[in-house]
């Protein structure tokens, strides 16, 4: 957050290359189908079920490149453990945009941070139709496999096969083109529905006032609860956190001016503009509010900007927040290579607790951890909850800014870190905690792991033991190939292997 770091420059070696990490991000053009023999160490037999990750497959279109990976087509990754075997299957989400520019071997869309159709500003003037791509997140649900980008409703697809079944309208809840979120919230225990778990999401649509959208979905996923407000201001929000009692979403201090896009010389997400001396809002909304009561409450804090939270707990009249911040937005320029990063030249994102006050309004905010960090994981069973440990993406020095090669956990009581790093040659990103069966202690369970080796250019699947990860490894599997770096994903009891 703007005037609250404490940025050091580094004068140690670098633990990484730019070129290794580049490795990374080319396009996975195949679709595999295997059981990942290749393993160092052992899958525990505890270890049951499916992980699932999203993220973009292609970074180009026939060799024409996409501006930035946010505009990539959706991939789904899946791993499955069984009887401690592991297989992996992958498949490309056949939207209606992959499916039209596969067919035209050429890019047919403007993508939202900066992809252009072919043709310079003529070519892409007044056109305002972007692709759905299906690229952010992926959720099993009621029976159903959900991938999600939070500007469209979700797809569905087949969690055995991967298969692509179609958009995914929430049993009419959804309408066509209607924005669903892609950073879910799982609250393991909801008193609303007696106890039962339930999954809360939001969606945004902005314009010179925004409206946010709550829904909250029984673990059959249908919709038991819609509730939409109007705030002032155009919002630019990717995650929420939630209490058993409130939403809450941090209001990004930035401004959208859309007439570039409307002209074809940029995308809508290069028009988005940070405003430095504008304050970061905070917007708490009440899961379920009661008659009479004021429904939003809008707290202010120093300007910075959030793409994600850890979580958030209530104590009393105050709600303790725990997200990854950074003083501004990197902007995307036109014309410029993502893939020539000066990761130097950026602050990193940084580990802060905010400390809001429902009673007199009032906002404070401590600095957790300042080392380069990002995608963190919990316990599932302490969402929305008071908790003790967090696990994170990090860099593998403890200052400056860097790719994501290391995971570090966060003893939140003790202080106490722990840190495994894949450096120089690993590259990371979100880790995902899977509770051990019968565990009672909350970090009894293990970190799983996508990890790119540039060495060999392929991903390996990491297991670590959640309690000692710096002791290294569980097992590693060794992938045939690589996953281009993903986004989210989430891990389910179920056991999905082919038939």
């Amino acid at each position: 957050m703007q005037n609250l770091t404490n940025q050091q420059t580094s004068t140690l070696e670098k633990s990484y290359t730019r070129e290794d990490w580049q490795g990374g991000y080319q396009s996975l053009t195949q679709e595999f189908d295997y059981w990942i023999d290749d393993i160092e160490g052992q899958i525990p037999l505890e270890l049951q079920g499916t992980l699932f990750r999203n993220g973009p497959g292609l970074l180009d279109v026939n060799g024409q490149r996409i501006h930035h990976p946010f505009d990539g087509d959706g991939m789904i990754s899946r791993i499955t453990f069984n009887h401690s075997r592991a297989h992996f299957r992958n498949r490309f989400i056949r939207t209606e945009g992959y499916l039209a520019e596969q067919k035209a071997g050429k890019i047919l869309y403007r993508g939202v941070f900066g992809t252009q159709k072919p043709g310079g500003w003529l070519a892409n003037i007044f056109d305002f139709k972007l692709k759905h791509i299906a690229n952010t997140n992926v959720i099993y649900l009621g029976d159903k496999l959900l991938a999600l980008w939070e500007a469209a409703e979700p797809y569905r697809l087949n969690p055995y096969t991967l298969e692509t079944l179609g958009k995914e309208y929430l049993n009419g809840t959804l309408s066509e083109g209607e924005a669903f979120g892609a950073h879910p919230r799982l609250d393991p225990s909801c008193e609303q529905d007696g106890g039962q778990p339930c999954l809360v999401n939001f969606s945004i649509k902005p314009g010179l006032s925004t409206t946010i959208t709550i829904f909250e979905l029984n673990l059959a996923g249908k919709v038991v609860r819609k509730h939409a407000h109007s705030v002032p201001g155009f919002c630019f929000i990717h995650d929420f956190v939630i209490t058993p009692n409130y939403c809450i979403l941090f209001q990004n201090p930035v401004a959208f001016n859309p007439i570039s896009f409307a002209l074809g010389m940029r995308g809508a997400g290069e028009c988005i503009k940070v405003q430095p001396n504008q304050p970061t809002q905070i917007i708490v909304i009440p899961r379920f509010p009661q008659p009479g009561q004021k429904e939003v409450k809008i707290l202010e804090t120093t300007s910075g900007f959030i793409f994600h939270h850890v979580n958030a707990f209530g104590m009393g009249d105050e709600i303790f927040v725990d997200s990854i911040c950074y003083n501004s937005l990197p902007e995307v320029e036109p014309g410029s290579d993502f893939r020539q990063v000066n990761f130097e030249a950026l602050t990193p994102g940084q580990l802060w607790r905010f400390y809001l006050n429902l009673n007199d309004g009032t906002v404070q905010q401590k600095l957790i951890e300042k080392r380069c960090c990002e995608f963190p994981t919990i316990h599932p069973a302490k969402v929305g909850r008071s908790y003790r440990y967090l696990y994170i993406g990090a860099a593998h020095a403890q200052i400056g800014n860097a790719p994501l090669q290391a995971i570090l956990k966060i003893d939140l009581e003790t202080g106490e870190r722990q840190l495994w790093s894949a450096a120089p040659h690993g590259f990371m990103g979100e880790p995902i905690f899977v509770p051990r069966p019968g565990a009672e202690q909350e970090d009894d369970g293990w970190l799983l792991a996508l990890v790119y080796d540039a060495t060999y250019h392929r991903t390996d699947v990491v297991i670590l033991d959640a309690k000692n990860p710096e002791k290294g490894a569980i097992a590693r599997l060794h992938l045939k190939h690589h996953i281009p770096y993903g986004l989210h994903g989430s891990f389910t009891s179920q056991v999905f292997l082919p038939n």
